[in-house]
């Protein structure tokens, strides 16, 4: 099956999974708030951020791991796969550790990173902690099984198990919440699904991949234990940046406004990721073919279809971000009601994140497949404090919105350094039509906004969900129209509209032929 069977599977599978996800953690916000109020849903808000930074301390292992993985699949060298394997067992069994180590180290920190927990005693707020730390280090004894399933570029096999764990996982939720209003017992129910998947997949991939039980294993060799090293070490400050500039906002809010604001960011929050998590189908299921594209086929190749690749990312990226805007709050209001709406002045930070992330995802996974790590490993180190100075300062001074405007300045130092990097190390180019052209989108995103603010301002005058819908349908036709009229003419669209014709064409000839 070649690189873009793969690709297509991966998203296909990915799109499928994610939608269902989306659907049921709409679901199962809308029973929890309505069960268990603001303030638990702010504490399980805060705990999933702060746990999912504490996983960083994987520190970049599985992403060197992976990448070291793409050349002796492609070469189908089994014997060197096994090695590999062995080592990724081994590291992520020190990295459980380490992370239940720093876990049980921050209990006696809670009471001062849980502002306001309002009825919420000390002993609940640390059961609930251990319950979340437990699914978390748990989750490294099965993970690093999915890196061989990634680098044959079968990524629809992880998302397939993880969309069925949370279909499981939700619907027992919901179940619970409406018989007990209980948050232990949500806790506990979570708990008990996930380790029951994490116990199936073990069994599901050592039957699938038999040679990785035998015992019979050779060693690296210097060279490629290094290479490993160098990246593992390179990677591990990208982490740890990424840790003080991502993972720290829910800390900081919880810790200056309060707890409820955690829970109120994440409402919003909750609905970018989701769509985050599709739109992040179509880009983190080529990262593993654009490692067999890296691995197989030269500059001019690679540059051609990161050019695609990037020129998607800015469609699909701008187009969420505009819609956002526009129907992120009336969405809220519908769903939650008026009462936990949130200023403008904190969501446009938030979106000019959301958009600046996009960019930086295709950037992101572009080095990741092609494996540079070492040029921009400090740049992470300053970001993080620059956003962690930034926020702790404005934090005081402005509350929420102060937070994201460190995100958003912190996160441009990566939006300018990495094309640089990129372009030079992999494509011997310099980066200035990259910025060029990052002008020309954001000038026609700014088009589009000029044009659907007033039409917003008529249609949605009196809320309600047939007019938030036919805003949502303006908005799709608005919005690609003017795309299509900016860049109709761009090799990228017509790259991708070839590919599209040729692929219905296809599909159309494959029928007509029954």
């Amino acid at each position: 099956m070649g690189r873009l069977k793969y690709a297509t599977r991966n998203i296909m599978f990915g799109y499928v999974g994610n939608l269902v996800t989306a659907l049921l953690g709409f679901a199962v916000r809308t029973v929890f708030i309505a069960r268990l109020g603001d303030t638990l849903n702010g504490v399980n808000s805060l705990y999933t951020d702060l746990l999912s930074m504490l996983s960083l301390a994987e520190l970049g292992i599985g992403t060197a791991l992976n990448f070291s993985l793409y050349a002796p699949v492609a070469k189908g060298d089994t014997e060197k796969i096994k090695s590999y394997m062995h080592l990724y067992k081994q590291a992520y069994r020190i990295i459980a550790f380490v992370i239940a180590g720093i876990g049980v180290a921050l209990i006696p920190f809670l009471q001062y990173i849980v502002k306001s927990p309002d009825y919420l005693t000390l002993s609940q707020l640390r059961l609930y902690y251990v319950i979340f730390l437990f699914n978390t280090v748990s989750t490294y004894f099965v993970a690093y099984k999915y890196s061989l399933v990634n680098a044959e570029q079968k990524n629809y096999i992880q998302t397939n198990i993880q969309s069925i764990t949370k279909m499981v996982t939700v619907t027992a939720q919901i179940l619970v919440l409406l018989l007990t209003s209980n948050f232990l017992a949500y806790l506990l129910t979570q708990a008990a699904v996930e380790l029951i998947q994490k116990i199936f997949v073990s069994m599901y991939l050592n039957r699938k991949y038999p040679y990785l039980l035998e015992k019979n294993v050779q060693k690296l060799t210097k060279e490629e234990k290094n290479d490993v090293v160098k990246k593992t070490k390179a990677l591990m400050i990208h982490k740890l940046g990424d840790m003080a500039r991502l993972q720290t906002d829910s800390i900081i809010i919880s810790g200056f406004l309060g707890v409820v604001w955690v829970g109120l960011i994440n409402n919003y929050k909750l609905v970018i990721n989701q769509v985050s998590n599709i739109v992040n189908v179509v880009f983190n299921s080529v990262i593993s073919s654009f490692g067999n594209l890296i691995a197989t086929e030269g500059k001019e190749k690679q540059f051609q279809l990161f050019q695609v690749y990037r020129f998607v990312a800015i469609w699909v990226y701008g187009f969420s971000a505009v819609g956002f805007f526009l129907l992120l709050s009336p969405l809220i209001e519908l769903w939650l009601g008026k009462d936990r709406l949130l200023a403008n002045s904190i969501l446009v930070w938030v979106l000019i994140d959301y958009f600046l992330k996009g960019e930086r995802v295709v950037l992101s996974n572009f080095k990741t497949a092609a494996g540079v790590f070492e040029q921009d490993k400090y740049l992470t180190l300053i970001q993080g404090g620059v956003n962690l100075v930034i926020s702790l300062v404005l934090v005081q001074r402005i509350g929420m919105a102060g937070v994201y405007i460190g995100t958003v300045v912190s996160g441009l130092i990566a939006n300018i350094s990495k094309p640089i990097i990129i372009y030079h190390v992999c494509f011997d180019k310099k980066a200035g039509s990259y910025f060029a052209e990052s002008l020309k989108y954001i000038v026609m995103i700014g088009v589009s906004l000029l044009v659907l603010e007033p039409i917003k301002a008529v249609v949605i005058s009196n809320l309600n969900i047939f007019t938030f819908l036919l805003m949502a349908l303006i908005i799709t036709i608005v919005f690609n129209a003017i795309f299509f009229l900016f860049f109709r003419k761009a090799p990228e669209f017509q790259y991708v509209s070839n590919l599209v014709e040729e692929k219905v064409g296809r599909k159309i000839r494959k029928f007509m032929k029954k």
